[in-house]
């Protein structure tokens, strides 16, 4: 399998250099020269992580066995990502049985695994500093999945009031030698954007390097963190076969809460390499310039930024969208440049009308403001007994606007304790301010859903990391903490 750019079709790797890079030198996404196809009916009967393996062997020629079972072996359940049926048309898809409690995990499991593979592949002996942006739980996971991972540093940049108390908790208490949380006065786009800006930065470069340091990035923008979510569409897919619930062939639609767009991107993956699927439904909070993306054709981030009870959405710069218009343009490289180009210079960018017709051929859209978040997450309750998180309430709000002509999934990315104020709220219970073990224990009394132990613990835990920097200060941070 080789690799390309999004932005330089000249470009052309190996999947451990895409892995190990993170981001092409152009500063586009790298992507697979061509999809490989998989046939979703070799899956069925299989367990969760025999198909992950098998998608993992699909986009990496280097050794990548025992990767999955080393990854998902941490998960709570034998069961990484168990199908929940509310009724016949309905599920929902649980990715938070990792040990962040989000759907992070799934992927972020995996990743320092790859790169540790990638490294070996290419005989690669310096330091691998992996710099995060976050809006909240990818940070956390990668803070855990990285934690002691031999020849990594890991440093994660989060909007200091822009994620939840747990969240933020999460991860200035984190264990291990190799890891770093700093916070920033701005929101995840200020971070996203300083952090890719410092992969191009050739005095941090040129520092790192004299201490035998390489960048690399545990977003989604790096391909190897987006391939194992490819997974979960797959299994999910051949549970419902296998539970009798779909016949093999069947399309189905899954609503995703959207706002980074690697989430759905895999989705969108999956189709293409063959899985059956019909529509898959980017559900965004108030900051929703992914659905008047997909409405008009224009992408436009100049809009005032909102603060939401599902912060891990509040977000306004998609990064995976890049790979979306690669490849709806023709997969045409310098268009692309020049769209990215654009959307630096003026806040915003235009498609064709025959792109974003194609893109609607397989996207659906809506959204969800706070209101109907709380909403969603009272009827859920009350309807089938089951509780829900903001993020997968905005999902299951715009699931309630739909027709349900067929089976779908909604796709639940979070655990609802890592929001419990705003879901104590939402199920009428009085919870102001921020969440302390208290109200983790109140919502635990009132839905019998178990509190994750450690969730619970980080308000007792000591913090570790409590600096702030502004966003144009992230790269001499990283140059005062890691180079010469």
């Amino acid at each position: 399998m080789k690799y390309t750019s999004t932005r330089d079709g000249s470009v052309e790797t190996d999947g451990a250099s895409a892995v190990i890079d993170g981001i092409s030198a152009d500063g586009g996404l790298y992507v697979p020269v061509a999809l490989p196809k998989l046939d979703y009916t070799e899956f069925l009967g299989l367990d969760y992580i025999k198909r992950a393996d098998k998608v993992l062997r699909a986009f990496f020629d280097f050794d990548v066995s025992g990767v999955a079972q080393d990854a998902y072996g941490t998960f709570d359940t034998d069961e990484p990502a168990p199908v929940v049926k509310l009724d016949d048309r309905l599920f929902v898809l649980e990715l938070w049985h990792g040990k962040t409690h989000a759907f992070k995990d799934m992927a972020l499991s995996v990743l320092p695994r790859l790169l540790v593979r990638a490294k070996a592949e290419k005989s690669v002996a310096s330091k691998t500093l992996v710099l995060v942006a976050t809006s909240g739980d990818t940070g956390k996971a990668a803070l855990e999945g990285f934690k002691d991972v031999d020849g990594t540093e890991v440093c994660v940049f989060y909007p200091t009031d822009g994620v939840s108390r747990v969240q933020k908790l999460a991860m200035q208490t984190q264990a291990g030698d190799n890891v770093r949380a700093v916070g920033i006065t701005g929101n995840f786009d200020d971070a996203q954007t300083a952090v890719k800006t410092a992969f191009r930065d050739d005095r941090l470069k040129t520092a790192l390097g004299e201490n035998n340091i390489t960048m690399s990035s545990a977003n989604s923008i790096n391909i190897g963190r987006l391939v194992p979510q490819i997974a979960y569409y797959y299994s999910t897919y051949c549970d419902l076969v296998d539970a009798g619930e779909i016949k093999a062939g069947d399309k189905i639609d899954f609503i995703v809460p959207t706002g980074n767009f690697g989430n759905i991107l895999a989705g969108w993956y999956a189709l293409k390499m063959g899985l059956p699927i019909n529509k898959l439904v980017c559900a965004s909070n108030r900051n929703n310039v992914l659905t008047d993306f997909i409405k008009t054709g224009e992408y436009d981030v100049n809009r005032e930024f909102y603060k939401t009870e599902s912060p891990s959405m509040d977000i306004l710069i998609s990064s995976n969208l890049e790979r979306l218009i690669y490849e709806t343009s023709g997969r045409d490289a310098n268009k692309t440049a020049e769209r990215y180009a654009e959307l630096k210079a003026t806040g915003r960018f235009s498609v064709s009308e025959d792109e974003i017709d194609a893109i609607r051929e397989t996207f659906a859209c809506d959204y969800a403001d706070d209101d109907d978040t709380e909403q969603a997450i009272a009827d859920m309750f009350d309807e089938y007994g089951y509780l829900i998180d903001t993020h997968t309430a905005a999902a299951y709000a715009v699931a309630m606007r739909r027709e349900l002509v067929r089976p779908t999934v909604v796709v639940s990315t979070a655990n609802p304790y890592k929001f419990a104020p705003a879901v104590l709220r939402a199920l009428g219970e009085p919870a102001q301010g921020e969440a302390t073990a208290d109200t983790l224990r109140e919502l635990e009394d009132l839905t019998a859903m178990d509190v994750p132990q450690s969730l619970a613990d980080v308000f007792d835990l000591p913090i570790r990391f409590d600096d702030v920097v502004a966003p144009d200060e992230i790269s001499d941070y990283i140059l005062r903490g890691y180079g010469k």
